[in-house]
């Protein structure tokens, strides 16, 4: 969410190309957001974007990071906006919380939307490597922070927002989750920049897509790999035991025996997971659990109905191993969409660029979905790959419109600035840990505190 460091140049310096008039400046060493990005050839209309083609290697810091690509915070903005909105209204208007199975929501475009812009910046960042060893180092130890910044808290560690307790049994501690998930994503993708392009020169769509072939190549091997292992594992029977508050651990058998199946019980994202992790190393409030088939009031969370299926309490992770695959090609997806930038000054040429991929992603997860390939995020399907991706690159298009040719940057100003603190206010508000510190303070009793006066 918001992790990109621009790469520094052969010299450490700031370098301008005369070749491709594109801007190289160093980058700080922490997660990211201060660092100049390249603008297109069209003046805005806002003097704090106003564009300078090249700036030369003499400039002065400061006049050089006055560039910026705000169109990047901003993106990044809004995910973060919808998903405190579909975390906090979620629960009030089920249809745009998470899908139970099939089907996308407003929800289900908050992943990949943070997954799209990690890709993008990515190609900014890594635009040019003097020492690829070096940099692949640092992609690892920054994904390594992220993920066990993850495991801390997405893990079990906080027990909730009423709750003054933490700590976690590592026999149950919850392996994956989104931070992890976004930090494997960036080393698969990261390190497919700094080793996989090739040294072609760029004047076409054409030749960018030769360029980068290598890893348009790992995006394919990945996805076809995905497809192969969903469809074409046997997914055997099998069972879980769940605990209750002063009773004996009751255990529930599942029928499976099948390939290629997609629904809750028996698909292979499920098994893998339950064989590598293990079942209590999941997560324990599985999204199904809103299905008509485990819920009375579905789509909302509900009492069992009285013949719901065994299957309907079974943990489930929706970041689980399998399907962290495609997040990685969605990575990928963000990655080619910065190459363009990096490549190509012309705004119009940069929108034709992304819009034509952009528009075939969607005819294809569509007819996808048609043909009985759904949408599906929990799994996430090469259709639900293809409508988020194809849906972030038409908006991060309209955004790059809006704020960076014509400089229409007052009424984003409040999505840039959270675009520029992404991670401060997911760890924050979304892993619930601001209401925890709130109530960590209170009068004399610990439910006297400020959440119990404000309702929540």
């Amino acid at each position: 969410m918001g992790m990109y460091e621009l790469i520094k140049g052969d010299d450490n310096s700031g370098i301008a190309d005369p070749n491709k008039n594109l801007l190289v400046v160093d980058g700080d060493d922490g997660f990211p957001h201060k660092s100049d990005i390249e603008s297109g050839k069209k003046v805005s209309r806002s003097s704090t974007v106003a564009t300078v083609a090249v700036l030369p290697a003499s400039a002065p810091s400061s006049a050089r990071k006055q560039q910026r690509l705000v169109s990047l915070d901003v993106f990044r903005g809004i995910a973060v906006a919808l998903m405190i909105l579909v975390d906090d209204a979620g629960a009030f208007v089920p249809e745009i919380n998470h899908s139970p199975w099939d089907g996308v929501t407003l929800a289900d475009f908050v992943m990949p939307f943070f997954l799209f812009i990690v890709g993008v910046a990515l190609g900014l960042a890594y635009k040019r490597v003097s020492d690829r060893v070096s940099a692949t180092k640092k992609a690892v130890l920054r994904a390594l922070k992220l993920f066990i910044l993850g495991l801390v808290l997405q893990g079990g560690y906080f027990h909730g927002v009423h709750s003054l307790t933490f700590g976690v049994d590592i026999t149950s501690i919850r392996w994956m989750g989104v931070l992890q998930r976004i930090a494997i994503a960036y080393l698969l993708a990261s390190i497919c920049e700094i080793w996989l392009r090739s040294d072609d020169d760029v004047d076409s769509g054409y030749s960018l897509l030769r360029r980068y072939r290598f890893q348009l190549s790992v995006g394919l091997i990945l996805t076809t790999i995905y497809m192969g292992i969903l469809y074409g594992l046997y997914v055997p029977d099998w069972e879980y035991e769940i605990s209750g508050a002063g009773s004996s651990p009751k255990t529930f058998s599942v029928k499976c025996g099948v390939r290629g199946d997609t629904g809750p019980a028996c698909n292979v994202v499920g098994m893998i997971d339950r064989k590598i992790l293990g079942i209590q190393h999941l997560y324990k409030r599985p999204v199904y659990e809103r299905t008509k088939q485990c819920s009375i009031n579905s789509p909302d969370n509900g009492p069992l109905p009285p013949d719901a299926p065994s299957w309907c309490q079974a943990p489930f992770d929706p970041e689980g191993l399998l399907s962290s695959i495609m997040a990685i090609v969605t990575c990928l997806i963000g990655l080619q969409f910065g190459h363009v930038i990096v490549h190509f000054e012309d705004h119009k040429y940069r929108i034709f660029q992304w819009m034509i991929p952009s528009f075939i992603l969607l005819a294809l997860a569509f007819s996808l979905d048609f043909f009985g390939l759904h949408m599906n995020k929990a799994l996430y399907s090469l259709s639900y790959t293809c409508v988020t991706a194809g849906a972030a690159g038409i908006l991060f298009a309209g955004i790059y419109v809006l704020v960076d040719v014509y400089g229409f940057r007052r009424p984003t100003y409040a999505m840039e600035w959270m675009g520029m603190h992404a991670l401060m206010i997911y760890i924050l508000i979304g892993c619930n840990i601001l209401p925890v510190l709130i109530q960590g303070v209170y009068w004399r009793e610990p439910q006297n505190n400020l959440l119990k006066v404000l309702g929540v």
